[in-house]
């Protein structure tokens, strides 16, 4: 069984909030619509009030926060893209040219750029220096880091989480950048899970197929080279994983600990989000899963959580590039239970729908 390390301890999750849950659910059954028509954004609103405490949700200030590394796995050959992309994305995201920056600007979000590996020396007013060191060891050949860097990852992303609520942000998403980190969340994803790579492992940025067979025997290769304890997600980040990944984990933690909802975005983040979940189960209820990563292993990793995403759009970027579309989802979610009138506002007699909730309600087994 994984003991909480004492450093994370204090980080404790509380549970939602029962009461607003139950006010935000009186409140969706009485508003002018049949009962549950609103779907996935009925859910939605019922959880925002749990996390907040509060019926009506105030989700405006917003960011998504891109934790960036490098992988030293990239010396196997298993990326289309070579290391340094890593760094010049990182300074694209301050230019907002990339596909989450524009994402991000279209629906009201701010960027926050962390640092918390690029294998290079970053000095940008835009970009937070988190850097733990520059880049992980080869997982192929060594562990991606000691035990204390990824503790001291996943603290990295905790304590960004606290300081973007702290600075008014009430919704955060979790976004990534780190050519080579599809390989490090599949044999994260395959130590958590004891699925074998060629499951867990997709073709990333556009491998072929003689490089992708390659990358899975790179994955089974640092998973027996380094011997992952799968009841232990921080020995499995440190001898498998990667900053950004850790990181992303704290990030998750931290805002549950701070009691706002975090977006997941792809593969990477599902994958965080798992190992967060692995260290501490409570901060499952604060995720909200954006959309359906076209890499494979996103399912798994999503079944492994317990997590549906709401959109299916073949998306793959990663960058956070999903989290300001489910965003808007939110948005609407709270402007429906806050807007929509009730059947005695819209002045409509409710008792034609008597027969329809009393089916509902026996459906459920209520």
């Amino acid at each position: 069984m994984f003991r909480t390390p004492d450093a994370m301890q204090k980080f404790a999750i509380q549970p939602l909030d029962d009461s607003a849950m139950e006010k935000a659910r009186f409140r969706l059954d009485n508003l002018v619509k049949p009962p549950g028509s609103l779907g996935k954004l009925e859910d939605i609103a019922i959880r925002l009030a749990g996390i907040t405490g509060q019926l009506y949700c105030n989700t405006s200030k917003r960011c998504v926060i891109i934790i960036c590394s490098d992988n030293g796995v990239v010396n196997e050959g298993v990326a289309a893209a070579p290391q340094s992309v890593t760094f010049t994305q990182t300074l694209n995201f301050t230019r907002g040219i990339t596909g989450a920056a524009v994402l991000a600007k279209l629906f009201n979000s701010d960027l926050i750029i962390v640092d918390a590996g690029v294998n290079a020396d970053i000095d940008h007013p835009h970009v937070k220096n988190k850097k733990i060191r520059k880049s992980t060891g080869n997982i192929a050949r060594e562990a991606a880091m000691t035990y204390e860097e990824a503790l001291h990852a996943v603290l990295c992303g905790v304590e960004t989480a606290i300081e973007a609520v702290n600075n008014g942000y009430r919704l955060i998403g979790a976004g990534e950048m780190g050519i080579g980190n599809t390989t490090t969340s599949a044999a994260v994803l395959s130590a958590l899970t004891g699925l074998p790579p060629e499951k867990t492992a997709g073709k990333g940025a556009g491998l072929s197929n003689k490089v992708f067979q390659k990358k899975i025997d790179v994955i089974r290769k640092a998973l027996q080279h380094n011997n992952p304890a799968p009841n232990d997600p921080l020995d499995v980040l440190a001898k498998v994983g990667g900053l950004d990944i850790a990181a992303l984990a704290g990030l998750f933690i931290g805002g549950a600990f701070m009691r706002v909802p975090v977006v997941i975005d792809g593969f990477i983040s599902m994958t965080a989000a798992l190992a967060a979940f692995r260290i501490m189960p409570a901060v499952r209820d604060y995720m909200f899963a954006s959309h359906l990563s076209a890499e494979p292993g996103y399912r798994y990793a999503s079944e492994a959580l317990g997590m549906e995403p709401c959109l299916h759009l073949d998306m793959r970027l990663g960058e956070g590039s999903g989290c300001p579309l489910m965003f808007m989802l939110m948005d609407a979610a709270s402007a429906l239970i806050r807007d929509m009138g009730t059947f005695e506002e819209a002045n409509i007699d409710e008792e034609y729908l008597k027969a329809v909730k009393d089916a509902d309600f026996h459906i459920r087994g209520l």
